[in-house]
């Protein structure tokens, strides 16, 4: 069932939704983003369609991006595969996540999903289980993940035998044989990877290409 009911918009908060894809990943950025709307002005049918990003199938999340992005404010930022190494996925999304609150420019409460507060921006609460309880953090989920998906496939073209055409960079059985057969590219992240190699080997590497409006780090 979806979490979000049209006839109820009124109640729902005018708030700044935060969230990342990625952070789990092998490889690859973690993207986030940040969107804001009233409920009460949004679209009904889009309101209602809402859910945690993992929840829905692909081609849904792909035909309600648009869709969002033509009815609220959206920004995006990324933390690049260097980022990730050099300060840790934590640091990186929070990093990534103040940019995506900043570029908006608003005067907005900010929620973010999970139980981390953004560092230095102001009037940000942490919401477990955001996903299903605040739509922009709903649909703030569902935009990063379709700009994220969108990238790993986008290098999946060059690099086959990873699988991330399928796994965008998570660690699936493909993802791993690749691993064991050819070891890291240079957008794996080393400090996820450190069985395939020195931590050292793609320090100096070229990052994963930004997608979509996301910055580079």
């Amino acid at each position: 069932m979806l979490p979000f009911d049209a006839a109820l918009a009124k109640d729902y908060p005018a708030v700044i939704g935060c969230d990342e894809v990625g952070r789990g990943a092998l490889c690859g950025p973690v993207v986030v983003a940040a969107v804001w709307f009233d409920p009460h002005a949004f679209p009904g049918e889009i309101l209602a369609a809402l859910d945690d990003s993992k929840r829905l199938k692909r081609a849904e999340r792909e035909r309600l991006t648009p869709l969002i992005r033509a009815h609220a404010r959206v920004a995006l930022a990324a933390g690049s595969r260097a980022l990730v190494d050099r300060i840790n996925v934590r640091g990186a999304t929070l990093d990534a996540m103040a940019r995506a609150v900043r570029r908006l420019d608003l005067d907005a409460p900010v929620l973010v999903d999970g139980r981390d507060a953004i560092p230095d921006v102001e009037r940000c609460r942490p919401v477990v289980g955001g996903d299903r309880l605040v739509p922009q953090i709903a649909a703030a989920s569902i935009v990063a993940k379709t700009v994220r998906d969108a990238a790993m496939r986008a290098l999946a073209r060059r690099h086959p035998a990873y699988g991330w055409d399928s796994n965008v960079g998570y660690g699936t059985k493909v993802h791993l044989a690749g691993l064991a057969t050819l070891g890291r590219s240079a957008h794996h992240r080393c400090s996820f990877t450190r069985a395939y190699g020195p931590e050292t080997d793609f320090r100096t590497a070229t990052a994963a290409p930004s997608a979509g409006q996301t910055d580079r780090s």
